[in-house]
């Protein structure tokens, strides 16, 4: 047991989720009206289809299965994803607390129609129209992806890393098609990813490599 504690040790991040849980949840419950509606011409161009919440619901998948991934397999991999998810992650609770914001697009949805409109249904009972700038399903679908594109071991896997970028613009793709999100709020997104990038594969991140590699090679 004590080999067990010992080899998964970084297992303590985990304990910022006892933070980040009760805020999203605060806001949720606490921003429900007199928020700033993010709504834009771009948006009503983009039509609704219900079939785009296999890739929203997808998410769930990429973005855990990725994290446990380096969590068992690279612990200096798992802890620079996890930085760059939870720092991104709070600026945008951040966000969201000081600047009240949601969408009026969504459609009504006849549940009855297919099994994908029931999921979405079924999605817009439990998610409120709010807080949805910078749109969090965006940014960690991004930092992800770069997590991928940026391990030395799924270099070793091309067709991963092929997949990794269609389901993260799928992923993006389904936010806006599903009317979760404004453009906007997917803008917003990618350039706190990009802002945030330096901060966990930067020139320090560079830095590390090296020194890696040439204890790797002796």
């Amino acid at each position: 047991m004590k080999e067990l504690i010992k080899k998964y040790r970084h297992a303590w991040v985990a304990v910022y989720f006892l933070l980040y849980m009760p805020w999203f949840i605060w806001l949720e419950h606490t921003v429900t009206r007199d928020f700033h509606v993010i709504h834009t011409a771009l948006d009503d161009m983009i039509p609704f289809s219900e079939y785009f919440i296999v890739p929203y619901l997808l998410w769930f998948v990429y973005m855990f299965g990725t994290v446990f991934y380096f969590f068992f397999k690279n612990t200096r991999d798992f802890y620079r994803v996890c930085a760059y998810l939870f720092v991104g992650m709070t600026i945008c609770l951040m966000i969201c607390t000081v600047f009240h914001n949601g969408t009026d697009m969504r459609p009504q949805v006849d549940p009855n129609k297919n099994v994908f409109a029931w999921l979405v249904s079924v999605l817009q009972g439990i998610d409120t129209s709010t807080n949805i700038f910078p749109s969090i399903h965006v940014f960690d679908s991004v930092a992800v992806h770069v997590a991928v594109m940026k391990s030395e071991d799924l270099r070793r896997h091309p067709l991963f890393r092929k997949l990794s970028l269609v389901l993260c613009i799928l992923i993006c793709a389904s936010t806006v098609f599903l009317k979760q999100h404004s453009v906007v709020d997917v803008m917003g997104a990618l350039v706190l990813a990009y802002l945030l990038y330096p901060m966990a594969y930067g020139s320090s991140y560079a830095a590390e490599e090296r020194r890696f590699r040439r204890k790797a090679l002796g």
